[in-house]
């Protein structure tokens, strides 16, 4: 018997599911799909934090569970035998003018205090970085927080974790115990159809993978496109942003324009071999922000959704939130996560 059923096999599925078995719950996963099938299956896996001004409880969750994150990784890669190819080598974002750059200074006054030491944003000469994007004013920010994990083999990693440890990952199944809704897209739309009313949408994002080695460099943020080395020697940019779109897994020339940028920006990628081109929705609710707690259909159940662009850098915070409750009625849910801020 399981003591907790997880319908969703994304990354907001499988971290609770990890977090709720490392507290010795039986868990069992069901998704239809597959492991990573949806938006969690993903190419770019930028772990970026928002920045450190205007602070808010949205913002001080995601410090935390980006801070926290080396050493759930480091669990799930030992309990696997499989790398998530995570790693916190920062990011370096071009400062393009003298507004943008007196504004990047006080955030780094900014950081030096919300990030509680624990990291910094600071603004360095482009002189001093032999990888970095093009810059008018010859200097970048540096934030030492960023890191990146790639998609699918986080996720294929959490469910070996899983999986070596007795849970369960079904396509097909009963609910058992306590039961949690994570499934994506699918499931805000259900919970539309259902409430009569829109509480979120999906939004299109494509991405590619570039085949050039610069695994032990730091990622990149230019011309609103992220630029991930990751450890198996290819680098990954994207991704667009697509409320209309015809065919959801379909790429196109909005892609070939992500590139195009990605090299503009960062000259030493002319000429590297497009490998794969990626494209999938992601789970955005009305309010931005994830969707957990009590699930506003299913009486006694729960919900965790909208990870939208975030979802990696905020799940093991989210893992660790949503088994408190589940598993011993402890809320420490922030209030704008709460169903009711998107419903």
């Amino acid at each position: 018997m399981a003591d907790v059923t997880i319908f969703g096999a994304g990354i907001f599925g499988l971290s609770i599911a990890w977090c709720c078995q490392s507290r010795g719950a039986h868990v069992r996963v069901i998704d239809p799909g597959g492991v990573g099938a949806g938006a969690s299956g993903g190419v770019v896996g930028a772990l970026a934090p928002h920045v450190p001004e205007n602070w808010n409880a949205k913002k001080a969750f995601q410090l935390d569970s980006l801070l926290m994150a080396e050493a759930f990784w480091r669990a799930v890669q030992e309990v696997s035998g499989i790398s998530p190819g995570y790693a916190r080598l920062g990011r370096l974002q071009p400062v393009p003018d003298a507004a943008a750059l007196s504004l990047a200074r006080e955030r780094a006054e900014g950081a030096a205090k919300l990030w509680q030491g624990k990291a910094a944003w600071q603004v360095v000469s482009a002189a001093d970085h032999d990888w970095a994007p093009v810059t008018p004013t010859g200097y970048l920010i540096h934030d030492t927080l960023s890191a990146r994990v790639h998609p699918r083999r986080a996720c294929t990693a959490l469910a070996a974790a899983i999986t070596a440890r007795g849970g369960e990952i079904l396509t097909q199944g009963s609910a058992e115990g306590q039961v949690i809704h994570a499934t994506g897209v699918a499931g805000l739309d259900e919970l539309a159809t259902s409430l009569g009313r829109v509480v979120g949408n999906g939004v299109k994002g494509q991405g590619a993978l570039l085949h050039f080695d610069a695994r032990d460099l730091p990622q990149l943020f230019a011309d609103t496109v992220h630029i991930v080395p990751h450890e198996d020697g290819t680098v990954a940019v994207g991704s667009t942003s697509e409320r209309d779109y015809d065919d959801p897994t379909s790429t196109d020339a909005q892609l070939d324009e992500v590139i195009e940028r990605a090299m503009r920006a960062v000259p030493v990628l002319h000429g590297a071999r497009v490998i794969e081109r990626w494209a999938g929705v992601r789970p955005r609710t009305r309010s931005r922000a994830p969707m957990l707690g009590a699930h506003p259909q299913y009486e006694g159940q729960f919900i965790a959704n909208g990870g939208f662009k975030i979802g990696f850098g905020m799940a093991p915070g989210i893992g660790q939130v949503m088994a408190d409750l589940v598993l011993e009625g402890i809320d420490t849910i922030p209030c704008d996560f709460r169903p009711e801020a998107s419903l």
